[in-house]
């Protein structure tokens, strides 16, 4: 078992929602469940009595709930959850009425922004007013082409307050990434800002938008939020109309939509690195009823928290920490470049808005790391008491620099999931201590398992599957009428079990690791080994900025290529070379040392972060990458095409 880093003292434990919960669940159960390990086993081996005390306990605003939890719970896909209940999203998470702030909005050239509750629901009202009007109603699709400011979180809920489906992409994608997803979803409206700003820089999205609305096989009213400028000009869009243009005024009320517990709430996409993405469609009641276990339980989010997710709109880690506001809390909402205008960008928010629970990727961390950046030094983190990381696997080292450089009593919490499940297999638990590289737990009423072979793996690294249904499973693919694309993306491996595509393996102490994507895990001379294995040595080697590795097809076998951006000054010479091996000999085996290592200047990544290994390893091998629009720097791919290093 991996080193304790921090371990929360009894009174931390004991006032935890989690703890609360445990004390119910024992009350309903008859039992008196002493540990994490004891309740995840009750939530999965009873997951109807599980499911429906998360309903209660969380308060699940609904006109109707009905007395069925699961229907066809041996399914996978089919199994129903809540068939009779009646809710809406919308109306859960504006429950709240009062004064306490509900969105704060801040952007790297310092302006900042608020929202109370009450104000909140006002502009909601306004806004699925405006979109009655232009006919909008349940089912109905709503776009967002826009960036993380107050007025896309009010269009999203305006949306789903009537029943109809919301869909985003980032402003930074290019012409054929929005035709991509929004050609395939018809949005009957689409939202949009007249820009952003990114790294001390603004951009236009009217312009680009100009050449995408032709693109949409359906009319789409275009309505642009300004927020670059006040009165923006729409010459590039003659057909666009302002907000407040959009909107009625005079509305006060909302008659929120009441909808099944399997209608659409959203549509998110995946990365696309492969192919044009899966529109992937996410349920109104498992959505909530996830995030809020989630939230409350596993993040021990309340009323009295703050929280600040740094995303993008188009990532998964939007919709999470919109939900944020069933539980009350106040949420804060970033726009431009977590390096700008300095370093300690981010820091600064979450010293100024006096942040409880902070999140971001592991690459930021990581970042950071390289950078010098110290924030327990120069930043006042007294009310952090929770740090968020996903993206990708959080190495030990990052887990190390948390707790070295930012704070020691703090619950760091590696979590991982993804934009298939909208929420987390595993993830982080207030009353259990962190441990240097591994995520706390398996998520409550989540059957993770590790499975080689087609069998569950005691002791080893493997397959990370889910073998019972869970409320936020996908309703589908949209246009995939007789689920088959569904079926083989999830369950073509296993029959009626969901394989995640990650490759992990379960601790001693419940805690889980990923090593990485199965796809991407290197198989030289028959033996599997994760890239985050390799990553974590390499990230040791000081001169090392970032590395990504494949494993190239050579003579009859598979041999390890490890390409690397090194800092400035630095160039990769014999003894650096020598010294990258010895340090992943040393710490792993010798069919994890690299047969190649490659000096580049950029290293491709999707638009979240992520390293993109498959897409690197098609184009050594001379493949085409169908969707270049998926990545954020699709230039650097090119460089990776006919190295002659790779020749011999």
């Amino acid at each position: 078992m991996n080193r304790v880093l921090w371990q929360p003292d009894a009174e931390r434990v004991e006032r935890s929602q989690l703890h609360r919960f445990m004390q119910q669940a024992g009350e309903r159960a008859g039992v008196n469940f002493v540990s994490y390990d004891a309740l995840y086993r009750w939530s999965v081996d009873q997951p109807e009595a599980f499911w429906s005390l998360v309903w209660d306990f969380a308060g699940v605003q609904a006109s109707t709930r009905g007395k069925q939890v699961l229907v066809d719970g041996d399914r996978m896909p089919g199994a129903r959850w809540f068939p009779e209940a009646r809710l809406n999203y919308a109306e859960n998470l504006l429950r709240f009425h009062d004064n306490r702030p509900a969105l704060v909005f801040c952007n790297e050239a310092g302006r900042r922004d608020s929202l109370s509750y009450a104000e909140l629901h006002r502009r909601v009202a306004q806004v699925a007013a405006g979109l009655s009007r232009e006919g909008v109603v349940a089912g109905d699709r709503v776009a967002g082409f826009v960036p993380n400011v107050i007025d896309t979180a009010v269009a999203m809920l305006a949306t789903a307050s009537l029943g109809a489906v919301w869909t985003a992409c980032s402003p930074d994608f290019g012409l054929q990434g929005i035709i991509d997803r929004f050609g395939q979803t018809t949005p009957r409206v689409l939202f949009t800002t007249d820009g952003y700003l990114y790294n001390g820089k603004s951009f236009n999205s009217l312009e680009r938008l100009a050449q995408v609305l032709p693109h949409l096989s359906a009319p789409c009213q275009l309505v642009v939020m300004p927020y670059l400028d006040a009165a923006p000009d729409l010459s590039p869009v003659p057909d666009a109309v302002l907000l407040d243009d959009f909107i009625d005024l005079a509305a006060i009320n909302i008659e929120f939509t009441q909808v099944a517990f399997d209608s659409p709430l959203c549509i998110l996409y995946s990365s696309g690195t492969t192919g044009v993405p899966k529109c992937i469609v996410h349920g109104v009641g498992g959505t909530l009823l996830q995030h809020l276990k989630e939230h409350q339980l596993h993040t021990d989010l309340g009323r009295e928290d703050t929280l600040f997710y740094y995303t993008t709109c188009g990532w998964m880690m939007w919709n999470w920490m919109l939900s944020g506001l069933a539980t009350g809390a106040t949420l804060v909402l970033f726009d431009g470049s977590p390096f700008a205008p300095t370093a300690e960008v981010l820091w600064d928010i979450v010293e100024q808005e006096k942040v409880t629970v902070f999140g971001t990727s592991a690459k930021y961390i990581a970042a950071q790391e390289k950078a010098g950046v110290r924030p327990g030094q120069n930043h006042r983190l007294d009310a952090l008491r929770t740090l968020l990381s996903t993206g990708s696997a959080l190495t030990h080292e990052s887990f190390e620099y948390v707790y070295r450089e930012v704070k020691r009593d703090l619950c760091l919490s590696s979590i991982s999931g993804g934009t298939d499940i909208l929420s987390c297999f595993a993830l982080g638990c207030p009353i259990l201590p962190v441990h240097a590289g591994e995520l706390q737990c398996r998520g409550l009423g989540m059957a993770v398992e590790i499975w080689d072979d087609g069998r569950p793996v005691v002791n080893g690294k493997g397959e990370l599957v889910c073998r019972q249904p869970f409320p936020v499973m996908p309703i589908g693919f949209w246009n995939d009428s007789d689920g088959h694309k569904y079926q083989d993306a999830y369950f073509s491996t296993f029959d009626n079990v969901w394989a995640h595509g990650d490759y992990a393996e379960l601790t001693p102490g419940g805690g889980v690791v990923i090593h990485g994507r199965s796809d991407a895990v290197l198989n030289p001379g028959g033996v599997r080994i994760g890239t985050a294995e390799i990553y974590r040595q390499v990230e040791k080697v000081e001169a090392v900025q970032e590395a990504v590795a494949i494993g190239q097809r050579w003579q009859d076998d598979v041999r390890v290529v490890l390409f690397v951006v090194l800092k400035p000054g630095y160039s990769l010479d014999a003894a650096l070379e020598q010294e990258i091996r010895q340090t992943i000999r040393s710490n792993t085996t010798p069919r994890h040392v690299p047969s190649k290592i490659i000096q580049m200047t950029d290293i491709p990544r999707t638009r979240t972060g992520k390293l993109v290994e498959l897409a690197i390893r098609s184009t050594v091998e001379g493949q085409q990458v169908k969707n270049l629009d998926a990545l954020a720097n699709p230039e650097a791919l090119e460089g990776y095409r006919d190295l002659p290093q790779l020749r011999c």
